[in-house]
């Protein structure tokens, strides 16, 4: 049956049982009360979703009894039962928060109804809630898996960026989590009950680019067949994100420049100011200052963004955060799979350790993802890695320096030159066969020999 608490405040006796006796045919724990006060005895002794009082009472009215409630429980919903001469005073209480009013005699069906939609509204008031709290923990500072100095010093700026309403430049190399950052700034700052959105300007043309921004009015070009708001008027009040901010057209930097200096900006088609009351976060993975230089990017409005610049080291600056990092991933994508994979080998931290990470942290979840999915034990292993981070587990030095017998020596410089051969023909044992001068068969006998995969 449906867990939910209705509370009944009526004084008449055959009114009260005769609603309490309904609500719980269809289900719903119901608590009566022809008290006032003892009504808010009981809401401050369990849980209470909804509390049905009449709004004339001895003792207290059901605005009273509202104000009151609401003192001990803002999450109380209150639905005030009124005679007809009294809906006026009904609609003044539901000023002062009652969720909604009925009049009597009471229609039953009404009431079911009634009920209903403040218990859906209930229900999603709370999953919003659920879901906020998630958003703030997943890109709090705090949600941020790092122990390294470098990172240190990125979320120290972050941090005391937020509170500000400053243009904040984030470069770093693709995959550093520019975009994670500049969603923590958001989540810390005043505006984080507000929106935020993000625009790749790398993924759009430049005039839906310039769309995409500031909107556009009916007819403004072909294909406008009705006015559309902008993600400027969507994210007002809030935190406009523009990633791949290298790739904007110098024309469009003209115009975001000047939203920047006036605070406001136009539709395409439209000659009308609208106010932009939006914080911007912008990123880039290219060298603005040098493309500056060449011409290529406008440097009043670099300034404009670059009044505070946070830069992301790569991962392979910052290696000592793998392994957090692998731990949090392993935890989290496991859960979503439903598998039961606890961590990884030391073979695999080791191989982890060494790879160059060219894709930075978003390449790293992405192996771990792969690797969770193949995995057919609890810890994953180095078979379950991709080839790529898989044959550091085989490359040795070339040189007859190595430690070991002369076979050993043989062998590793073997397992070099297969290596080497199988990268530069894309893993395509054919062409490494080529390479090497052997047969694919003999190649094929060696890959087997050495358990390389």
């Amino acid at each position: 049956m449906i867990d939910y608490t209705i509370l009944v405040v009526e004084d008449e006796k055959v009114q009260l049982e005769s609603l309490a006796g309904f609500l719980r045919k269809l289900g719903y724990q119901v608590v009566q009360s022809s008290q006032p006060v003892d009504a808010l005895q009981v809401a401050r002794e369990q849980t209470v979703d909804i509390v049905l009082t009449d709004f004339k009472m001895p003792g207290m009215t059901g605005v009273q009894l509202l104000e009151k409630l609401k003192q001990v429980n803002p999450d109380i919903d209150v639905i005030i039962m009124t005679a007809y001469g009294s809906v006026e005073s009904a609609t003044d209480a539901m000023k002062l928060g009652a969720v909604d009013y009925i009049t009597k005699p009471i229609d039953l069906q009404q009431l079911k109804v009634m009920v209903r939609n403040t218990l859906e509204r209930k229900i999603l008031v709370r999953e919003n809630r659920l879901l906020r709290q998630q958003l703030l923990e997943r890109f709090s500072f705090d949600g941020i898996v790092s122990c390294s100095s470098a990172m240190s010093q990125v979320l120290n700026i972050a941090g005391r960026v937020a509170s500000s309403n400053a243009t904040v430049l984030i470069t770093g190399e693709t995959g550093t989590g520019k975009e994670l950052i500049a969603k923590a700034v958001h989540y810390a700052s005043p505006r984080c009950e507000k929106p935020f959105l993000a625009v790749n300007c790398a993924a759009l043309s430049e005039n839906l680019l310039e769309s995409e921004l500031f909107g556009h009015e009916k007819g403004a070009f072909t294909g406008a067949d009705r006015q559309r708001k902008g993600r400027f008027e969507t994210a007002e009040g809030g935190t406009l994100f523009i990633d791949e901010v290298g790739e904007m057209p110098l024309s469009l930097q003209v115009k975001l420049l000047r939203v920047l200096q006036e605070k406001s900006f136009e539709r395409v088609g439209s000659s009308v100011p609208i106010a932009a009351n939006v914080r911007l976060v912008a990123a880039t993975n290219r060298d603005l200052e040098a493309m500056v230089g060449a011409g290529l990017f406008r440097e009043d409005f670099y300034y404009r963004l670059n009044v505070v610049g946070i830069r992301i080291p790569p991962l392979r600056e910052r290696r000592e955060d793998i392994p957090l990092l692998v731990d949090a991933f392993v935890l989290r994508i496991a859960a979503e799979n439903e598998k039961l994979v606890k961590g990884v080998s030391r073979e695999v931290m080791d191989a982890l350790m060494k790879y160059a990470w060219p894709g930075n942290v978003r390449e790293l979840e992405n192996v771990i993802q792969q690797s969770v999915v193949l995995c057919r034990e609890n810890i994953i292993t180095t078979e379950d890695l991709p080839p790529r981070v898989q044959a550091l587990r085989f490359e040795k030095s070339t040189s007859l320096e190595i430690e070991g017998t002369f076979t050993e020596k043989t062998e590793a410089y073997e397992q070099g030159l297969i290596i080497k051969a199988l990268k530069d023909a894309g893993n395509v044992q054919t062409k490494a066969a080529e390479l090497l001068g052997i047969g694919e068969r003999h190649l094929r006998y060696k890959l087997k020999k050495y358990g390389m995969k």
